[in-house]
Order: C-alpha cells, then sequence, then structure tokens
C-alpha cells in the first residue's frame, strides 16, 4: 500500500475546487519584506478577499533561466538574493513546504517544450518577500516557475494559458515583478516616497492600466511598440513578464481590479491586479 501521505498528496492534486483567482502583485523594494506600509496592508487584505489556497505557484522576476524549470523540493530555502540591506531583512525565513507531486503535474501538463525538476533553487525574495505578508504563517505550500530569459512575451503568454486548469485545483497563481521598473532612474532621495512618479513612468502606468481593462492584451504583449515612456518603464523584461503570466491565465467575463497602483521612488510602480471569477 502507499503511504498515507503519499496518497493525501495525489488526492489533493486531482481535486477539483471554485476556480481560484490570478495575483500579479507588484513587490517593489525587497524591504517591503519587513516593513509596515500601505502596500504591506494592500498585500494583507487582498488575502482576505481570496478564498485559501491549496498550493501557491510563483512566476518572480528573480529566477530566470535558461530553459523552463520547477521547484520540486519538499522544503524550499529562502533565498537572500540581494545586497546592501540591513541585517534584519537578511535573517527573514520564509519556510513554507515545497509539493513535489504538483511539480511533476506541472511537469507533465505542459506541451510544446521541457519543464524540468529543479531541487536546490529556494524561494527568492520576488516570492517570499510578498507571499510572507498574504500567508504569514507560512502554511501554504509555494513552487516556483522560472522564466526562460531566451524566450519573447508571446511564448510566456502561451505557457500560462496552459497552466490554467491549476486554478481549479486550489492553486493561487502569483506573477511577482513590477509593471514600472528602471532602477537606473530611481530617484534615491525620494526612494520612500508613495506617490511619486516621473512623467514617463505615470504615463506608462496609465496606459498598462488602460489596456488591462480592456483586455488588449497585445498591447502590453508587444510593450516594446508602445513608445517611449514604455521603452523606459520596461528597459528588460523580467519585472514585465510575471505580468504576461497573470493576463495569460484571465478567461472570459473574468474580473479585473487594481490595488496597492502607486508610484515610488520616481521610475517603480507598485501596481498589483487582481483577475477573479
Amino acid at each position: 500500500m502507499l503511504p498515507l501521505n503519499l496518497l493525501q498528496s495525489i488526492q489533493d492534486s486531482l481535486d477539483k475546487t471554485e476556480r481560484m483567482p490570478v495575483l500579479f502583485l507588484g513587490h517593489g523594494n525587497p524591504m517591503n519584506a519587513i516593513r509596515e506600509n500601505e502596500f504591506t496592508k494592500g498585500f494583507r487584505k487582498i488575502s482576505e478577499e481570496i478564498p485559501r489556497p491549496r498550493l501557491i505557484l510563483c512566476v518572480s522576476a528573480h529566477w530566470e533561466t535558461s530553459g523552463t524549470f520547477v521547484t520540486a523540493m519538499e522544503s524550499p530555502g529562502t533565498i537572500h538574493d540581494f545586497g546592501g540591506f540591513p541585517k534584519e531583512l537578511y535573517q527573514v525565513q520564509y519556510p513554507a513546504a515545497g509539493h513535489p507531486s504538483f511539480a511533476t503535474e506541472i511537469k507533465q501538463m505542459v506541451t510544446g517544450l521541457e519543464v524540468r525538476l529543479n531541487y536546490d533553487r529556494g524561494l527568492d525574495h520576488g516570492a517570499w518577500s510578498v507571499i510572507k505578508h498574504l500567508y504569514p504563517n507560512a502554511d501554504i505550500p509555494v513552487i516556483q516557475l522560472s522564466l526562460d530569459y531566451q524566450k519573447n512575451p508571446r511564448h510566456h503568454y502561451e505557457l500560462a494559458r496552459q497552466l490554467g486548469s491549476l486554478r481549479e485545483k486550489g492553486v493561487l497563481i502569483i506573477g511577482s515583478g513590477n509593471m514600472v521598473h528602471n532602477l537606473q532612474l530611481v530617484d534615491w532621495q525620494n526612494m520612500d516616497t508613495i506617490g511619486f512618479g516621473f512623467d514617463w513612468a505615470l504615463e506608462a502606468r496609465e496606459k498598462m492600466n488602460r489596456f488591462i481593462i480592456d483586455g488588449n492584451h497585445e498591447a502590453l504583449i508587444n510593450y516594446s511598440a508602445n513608445g517611449k515612456a514604455f521603452n523606459l518603464a520596461i528597459p528588460t523584461p523580467e519585472h514585465f513578464l510575471p505580468l504576461i503570466y497573470v493576463l495569460g491565465l484571465k478567461e472570459n467575463g473574468e474580473k479585473i481590479s487594481f490595488f496597492n497602483d502607486k508610484a515610488v521612488a520616481g521610475s517603480l510602480t507598485m501596481t498589483s491586479v487582481k483577475i477573479s471569477s
């Protein structure tokens, strides 16, 4: 006979639930992991509005790979993948369990490319720094899906479409990045000034939000064709691509809402998105 924990794991992977929402979370400064501000309050509030997930699948800006990987260890570590911050931040641990059987299920359900299992990555700060505010007890398993930096936005959008059925198995899919993210142009004198954005950043934010509301995914997939404001907002794609995954998971007729929709430091936005039935 199979061990009881394995039987439960298999059963969990098969049971259907109500369709879970999808979230894009603007994670911003890693210090948000230990700060109390309106953004962290926004993360906590959103967790109160949605059903409790069985599992979290996170696509983070901070795991770029050649090829596509999914974490498959039982106990992922907490990665402090940044430098120059206070000691307190490096002491944060987020000891959520992994879910190897669900990682294997994702590998098997995706067609057209190979999804490889990763056993040593752990959770990067794009995942744990925001998930810890949603579920501070770390009592929901978390797995991560990597971003293949060799692929274009349409590839990521189409890959996301293949993951839609996970939403009906209790999986909360989170994209973690920032829609406007230009660290080269950050105004360090206003690093913590909430609501401060350069004109181009505010223009890009407004247009991005309008495209999302209108369901104009093509304009966002082809973001580089939208002019100077978009080019400044997205100098590299890794913080924008998690949004593309979230949009790829949207079903017809679903509702869209924004939260934490403010600029900081001139060239960043914390805009976050919830898609729900």
